[in-house]
């Protein structure tokens, strides 16, 4: 049987992780099998931080609504429950904006869950 040598599928392959590698310090992005374990790992920790984001994210909305809801006199599990109450469905994120963005909004949003709870 003849004998096959791949070179232009191999270096295709190489080349596919060496680009991936680009940025990266040393060998890192230089040496295909450094490389490889480099890139590896980056895409590993990539695909778990794609899901980290959202809680992190998610954990920053209730800190900023918890600040924002404190000087009226409630908490944050208060808030939401009252607001749950009151009907009013607005998520995390828009809550958390409108405390930054428009904080009369936002006061009108606690009064009105107030008076509903």
């Amino acid at each position: 049987m003849s004998r096959v040598k791949r070179g232009f599928k191999a270096r295709q392959r190489r080349n596919k992780i060496l680009k991936l590698a680009k940025g990266f310090r040393g060998g890192r992005s230089k040496l295909f099998r450094t490389a490889t374990e480099s890139v590896d790992r980056a895409l590993n920790f990539a695909y778990r931080d794609r899901r980290v984001r959202k809680r992190d994210f998610r954990s920053l909305w209730i800190v900023r609504i918890n600040a924002a809801v404190r000087p009226a006199g409630l908490n944050y599990s208060q808030f939401i429950g009252a607001l749950k109450k009151a009907g009013i469905q607005l998520d995390r994120k828009v809550l958390s904006e409108l405390a930054i963005s428009d904080p009369r909004a936002f006061e009108r949003i606690v009064e009105e869950v107030r008076s509903a709870a």
